[in-house]
């Protein structure tokens, strides 16, 4: 299925009905009195999240979404039927935004989350609704409210706990594959990630957490260079960064400081909030180093990186070190959620007294 992150669309709620002038007309009855009901509501407009879906890909060649129109009253006391609703499948995680405004209306963040995006109109009132000691033959009615419309833009930003961030080809897939049950394209070119992939990683029973990998970043992104920034977005919920280096780079001329910088560099242009996000340096392909040489050109790299934070030195093709890496995230990730949880008062009347 083609990953689509990004669609616009157009939704309109069903108007309502019309109200309805009419009277009486039985046997020997002259003036029988009103007897028009009302119009029915319009139908609305719902989304619901949806923990099946992973693209927008639905809304990419379906723009057009309408609800039914709620039916005109009728005479002998008859309301009109309510129109029906339509709900939007979307991925969790989707963002709806107004396409006109800018003005960000809905978050879709829980699983089986459902809410209104359009509101149907109310039905108009019949002439029974008129009726009264001094109007006892009302040929008043009212018609039937319009429902919302809005031209909406849906943005998916993936919801995970670890992000994979580097240059490509510096073994993000590779990684991903190897810690979690995603199973994403592996190659030995560069770009074989065109779109994110997530897998949940599984540290122990009822201990997991959710890592996405993104398309490589180049230097210039910021300018549209490779793919651009355009997958970034789906970083920014994230807990934690992993920035992962080709520590020993098939070409002698390839600088893995340079590269590195460089990275940080198109984040920081990007978004400084996801720039300030913990990060932590990978450093792979470790099985392709003299182990006699490892010790020494991991010292070098962080000195020239001025880095001061967490290091880890794997492979994620033989998987050594992935499993302390792993145990270091998700420590991490649980000490993060602990320190969000909000602290409860206990009343002092409530304590036990010695």
């Amino acid at each position: 299925m083609k990953f689509v992150d990004e669609a616009y669309i157009d939704i309109a709620a069903g108007d309502g009905g019309n109200g309805c002038v009419s009277f009486r007309h039985e046997k020997y009855k002259e003036f029988g009195g009103p007897n028009g009901g009302d119009g029915g509501h319009g139908g609305h407009v719902w989304a619901i999240a949806d923990p099946n879906l992973n693209t927008l890909v639905d809304y990419r060649y379906s723009r057009r979404h309408d609800a039914g129109r709620g039916e005109h009253g009728m005479g002998s006391d008859m309301f009109g039927a309510a129109g029906h609703d339509i709900t939007l499948k979307m991925p969790v995680g989707t963002i709806v935004t107004d396409a006109e405004t800018g003005e960000v209306l809905y978050e879709l963040l829980v699983p089986g989350e459902k809410i209104m995006i359009a509101k149907g109109g109310d039905g108009g009132f019949g002439n029974m609704r008129f009726k009264s000691s001094i109007n006892r033959a009302p040929r008043q009615k009212t018609p039937g409210w319009p429902g919302e419309s809005k031209k909406l833009k849906l943005e998916l930003k993936v919801l995970a706990d670890v992000g994979l961030l580097g240059m490509p080809n510096a073994g993000k897939s590779t990684l991903i594959s190897a810690i979690s049950n995603a199973r994403p394209k592996i190659a030995d070119y560069p770009f074989t990630t065109l779109h994110p992939n997530l897998g949940v990683v599984r540290v122990g029973p009822e201990q997991s957490f959710v890592v996405a990998d993104v398309p490589g970043l180049i230097e210039g992104a910021s300018e549209g260079a490779g793919l651009g920034h355009q997958f970034l977005r789906h970083l920014q919920r994230t807990r934690l960064l992993l920035h992962m280096v080709d520590i020993a780079p098939f070409d002698d001329n390839v600088d893995p400081v340079a590269q590195a910088k460089s990275i940080a560099a198109e984040l920081k242009k990007y978004d400084d909030a996801l720039y300030k996000k913990p990060r932590w340096l990978v450093l792979n392909k470790l099985d392709m180093v003299p182990a006699d040489e490892r010790e020494a050109r991991v010292k070098d790299f962080v000195k020239r990186m001025r880095y001061k934070g967490p290091v880890f030195e794997i492979s994620a093709l033989t998987r050594e070190g992935c499993e302390h890496l792993v145990k270091a995230i998700y420590q991490h990730i649980k000490a993060q959620q602990v320190a969000e949880q909000p602290s409860v008062e206990v009343d002092p009347r409530f304590t036990a007294s010695e």
